[in-house]
């Protein structure tokens, strides 16, 4: 007989304990009632089962990224980050990040088209990865300022794994466009 059993003890092993995992996911949304969207896909956030907290920065406006650049001609962009502490892996969050899109009426008929929501996983703490379901950190954040500043008003000491500080990151973006002018 089972020494454990036979001494009255639970025979189920200890569950252990495991640690929770950061990670920076990045909101937008051009088409609709955007700010109730973001407001939404943020509570929805929230309710994943395996996620422990979830903070959002105030969303900013941008100018629309298409496959040729940006475009002033299509709708603006409200966006923000929201930082996760999860226990998820980082396909399976990015599964339930595909999800709450649908819910929310996303299309992916045009790559990098107008959307009724965009939900990208921009990083899951140091983890890298580089299949054809998922790339971390997200390979086009370091020069997105629409991701970095806000991810940097949540967290001023940010860093977007492979690529630097947040703050730096976001500060040779301010500098290359000033060249541009």
């Amino acid at each position: 007989m089972n020494r454990r059993l036979a001494q009255g003890l639970d025979a189920s092993p200890t569950p252990r304990e495991v640690p929770s995992t950061r990670a920076v996911i990045a909101l937008g949304a051009n088409l609709g009632d955007r700010e109730r969207t973001l407001s939404d896909a943020i509570a929805e956030l929230a309710r994943l089962p395996l996620v422990s907290a979830v903070r959002a920065s105030v969303p900013i406006e941008s100018v629309a990224v298409t496959v040729d650049g940006e475009d002033p001609s299509e709708p603006a962009y409200l966006n923000a980050v929201a930082l996760v502490d999860t226990t998820l892996a980082p396909s399976v969050l990015l599964s339930m990040l595909h999800a709450i899109e649908a819910r929310h009426g996303r299309e992916r008929a045009v790559r990098w088209g107008a959307r009724t929501l965009d939900l990208d996983l921009i990083a899951y703490g140091d983890v890298r990865a580089d299949t054809p379901a998922l790339v971390l950190p997200h390979p086009r954040a370091a020069v997105r300022d629409f991701v970095l500043r806000p991810w940097l008003s949540l967290d001023p000491d940010a860093v977007l794994p492979g690529a630097g500080r947040v703050s730096a990151l976001l500060s040779a973006l301010d500098g290359a466009e000033g060249d541009r002018t």
